[in-house]
């Protein structure tokens, strides 16, 4: 699905500002049996696929559940919780660091595209080779790995080098899983906010048990669940369970 910026303000009846969606939006734990239109989801999960990913090499997928019989076997799965077991809808947000190297040669192949004209200027030339060569080299050095052995020896030598200049130090496989699950957590809040723009209303959740998620939705060893997200529309007496509680923001805020 392609949609351009002006399709989606046409298509869905976005009334709040982010302002209003991020106010409106609270993780809700019940929801009316009220159905939702799966193509407004749809919609807003286009929306995460535009949030911003470590080196665009965008390592997520999303899993949009509308299946009532699928959703019945999550629900188990996220522990009847009631957040899954009331949601008209799920969407499970999923990490696929395994494809970093597919993800690179898209990336590649769009730059190749975008600067395929045989007369460029020299500044054109200088950035196409910059980005070709973090991709076809640069990329590959940061994400191949063996058994979790190479990054820990590429640690060692970014701690050495980091003692004389700035040097990028996350390098373990440890490391570029939290990279990728970060990606995924900024998608996510894309479509959160989102839905809460069109009234919709979501819960995140951590509580499931992952391997089982992962088999009821046929992925493969390498994808990693990130969250579940629970979709409908709020009770109002139920669905939230108190006022929102935030630390004093001048406790989290700090300015240099």
């Amino acid at each position: 699905m392609h949609l351009e910026i002006n399709d989606w303000y046409n298509t869905s009846n976005m009334e709040k500002t982010v302002t209003e969606a991020i106010n409106y939006r609270r993780s809700t734990r019940v929801y009316q049996d009220v159905s939702i239109n799966p193509e407004k989801v749809k919609q807003c999960l286009y929306n995460a696929s535009l949030a911003p990913t470590s080196s665009n090499l965008q390592l997520w997928e999303f899993y949009h559940v509308t299946n009532k019989n699928i959703l019945a076997e999550l629900a188990k799965a996220c522990f009847n919780q009631s957040a899954a077991k009331t949601a008209q809808q799920l969407v499970v947000v999923i990490v696929r660091k395994d494809l970093w190297r597919k993800r690179a040669k898209a990336n590649l192949a769009f730059i190749n595209k975008a600067y395929s004209k045989p007369d460029l200027s020299e500044r054109d030339q200088k950035r196409k080779k910059m980005v070709t060569d973090y991709y076809g080299k640069l990329i590959p050095f940061t994400y191949f790995d063996f058994f979790g052995i190479l990054g820990w020896i590429k640690y060692l030598i970014f701690q050495v080098v980091g003692l004389f200049r700035p040097i990028y130090r996350q390098a373990k496989l440890s490391d570029m899983r939290i990279v990728a699950h970060k990606s995924a957590g900024l998608a996510a809040q894309n479509f959160m906010i989102s839905m809460a723009a069109i009234g919709y209303d979501t819960c995140p959740m951590e509580g499931s048990d992952t391997l089982r998620v992962k088999k009821i939705l046929g992925l493969p060893r390498g994808a990693e669940i990130n969250m579940v997200i629970g979709c409908g529309i709020r009770n109002e007496e139920k669905g939230i369970y108190g006022p929102r509680f935030r630390v004093p923001f001048e406790e989290v805020y700090f300015r240099k």
